[in-house]
C-alpha cells in the first residue's frame, strides 16, 4: 500500500485491517486478477502514486469488511471516495464472474453424503441436507424516495431480505436476495428456484434413509416456524407443554438449526457492509454486494482460514425482528416429522 496506511507490512496488521489471512487474500487476488486488469482506467493515490492491482483488491475488501463509508476508507488509504466506490464495484463484478463456484448446491452423491453425516453428528438428525434461515439487510432511505414505502418492513425499517440455506460447516449452499424486507419468509421461499426444483422432484431427491422398522426418510432441510411444514422442509412442533417425544425433537431440531443462525451472524460480523444501515444503496447493486459477501464468507471456510475461529458466535443477526409464523402444513410433512421424532426418541440424547 502506498497510501497513509500500509497493511502489507506484517501479517498481524494485515489480518486486523482485512479480517482474512494473507493466503486467503492472495487466493482472492488470483480469482479476480484477469477481470479487474482487463478493465481500462488507472487509479492513483492522492500523493500521485499508482494504485497497484493488489492495492485495488485491498481497498475493496476493506470497504466490504469494515462497512465504513467511502470517505473514511478513502482517507485511510489516501484515495478519493469516488475511487473507493469504483474499485469496490470493479471487485464485486469480478467476484460475481469468477467466484460463483464457491456457492453451489452439492453436485455429487458423495458430497451430499458428507453433508448429511456432518448434520447427523450435531444432534442425530438423519438425512438432513441443509438449514434455512432469513436475515434483513438494513437501508437508509429518505422518505422523499418514491420507493421508500416498498422497502418498509414490519418493524418499520427499510430493508432487503437475504434467505440462505447452509450446510453443517456454515457454508452457504443456496441464497435468495433482492426482495423487500416486508416479504415474509415463506413467500421468499415459495418464489425461489430451490422451491420450484423441490416441487418438481429435482432437488432433495437423493438417497433415502432406511429406518429400522422398514420405512424411509427422504432428503430434507430444516427451518423455523416462519416456513411451511413440507415433506422436504421440517419445522419444529408448535405449542407449549409438548409431549416428551415432541419436546425432544424440538430440542434436537433447534440445536441443528443454530448452524444457519450462526452462519448469518458471522456473515454480518465479518462483512460489515451488510451489518449496519446502508446509506441510500442502489437497489439493483445491493443484491450483488450481498452475493459477493456470501462468496467471500464461503471462501474463508473453503480455504480453512483460521480467522474464522477467532470470530464470536453470539451475535444476533436480526435483532429487533419478531418471529413471524407461517402456519401452513402439508400432511406428508406431518408424517415425515412424526417419523423423525419417533426415530430420534429411540436414540440416546447427545
Amino acid at each position: 500500500m502506498n497510501g497513509p496506511q500500509s497493511p502489507s507490512k506484517g501479517p498481524d496488521k494485515f489480518k486486523s485491517v482485512f479480517k482474512i489471512s494473507r493466503r486467503t487474500f492472495n487466493y482472492i487476488c488470483s480469482l479476480v486478477k484477469e477481470d479487474m486488469m482487463a478493465k481500462s482506467g488507472s487509479f492513483t493515490f492522492s500523493n500521485g502514486k499508482p494504485v497497484s492491482f493488489e492495492d485495488q483488491v485491498a481497498v475493496a475488501l476493506r470497504r466490504l469488511s469494515s462497512g465504513e463509508s467511502l470517505v473514511i476508507v478513502g482517507d485511510l488509504f489516501g484515495l478519493h471516495h469516488s475511487t473507493v466506490s469504483q474499485l469496490t464495484w470493479r471487485f464485486v463484478e469480478a467476484m460475481e464472474e469468477r467466484g460463483l463456484h464457491h456457492l453451489r448446491w452439492p453436485s455429487t452423491e458423495e458430497e451430499m453424503m458428507e453433508i448429511k453425516s456432518k448434520f447427523e453428528k450435531i444432534q442425530g438428525l438423519p438425512n438432513c441436507c441443509g438449514v434455512i434461515d432469513t436475515t434483513h439487510v438494513m437501508m437508509c432511505l429518505p422518505s422523499s424516495d418514491p420507493a421508500s414505502k416498498v422497502w418498509l418492513d414490519h418493524e418499520k425499517n427499510h430493508s432487503m431480505v437475504l434467505q440462505a440455506i447452509v450446510d453443517a460447516e456454515m457454508r452457504f449452499r443456496d441464497i435468495v436476495t433482492g426482495w423487500p424486507g416486508k416479504i415474509d419468509e415463506w413467500l421468499v421461499f415459495q418464489s425461489s428456484n430451490f422451491y420450484e426444483l423441490c416441487d418438481k422432484g429435482e432437488r432433495l431427491n437423493g438417497k433415502n434413509f432406511m429406518l429400522p422398522e422398514g420405512s424411509e426418510i427422504r432428503e430434507y432441510i430444516i427451518g423455523d416456524v416462519g416456513y411451511p411444514l413440507l415433506p422436504y422442509l421440517i419445522i419444529p412442533y408448535e405449542g407449549k407443554e409438548l409431549p416428551e417425544l415432541r419436546a425432544e425433537f424440538n430440542k434436537r431440531h433447534s440445536a441443528t438449526w443454530l448452524v444457519a443462525h450462526r452462519a448469518l451472524a458471522r456473515l454480518k460480523e465479518m462483512w460489515k457492509i451488510i451489518q449496519g444501515v446502508m446509506w441510500r444503496p442502489d437497489k439493483h447493486k445491493l443484491p450483488r454486494i450481498i452475493l459477493v459477501c456470501c462468496l467471500l464468507h464461503n471462501i474463508v471456510i473453503d480455504l480453512e482460514d483460521d480467522v474464522q475461529d477467532e470470530m464470536p458466535l453470539s451475535h444476533d443477526h436480526d435483532s429487533g425482528y419478531r418471529q413471524r409464523v407461517c402456519g401452513s402444513v402439508d400432511i406428508k410433512g406431518v408424517h415425515m416429522r412424526d417419523k423423525l421424532s419417533l426415530y430420534l426418541s429411540g436414540k440416546s440424547p447427545q
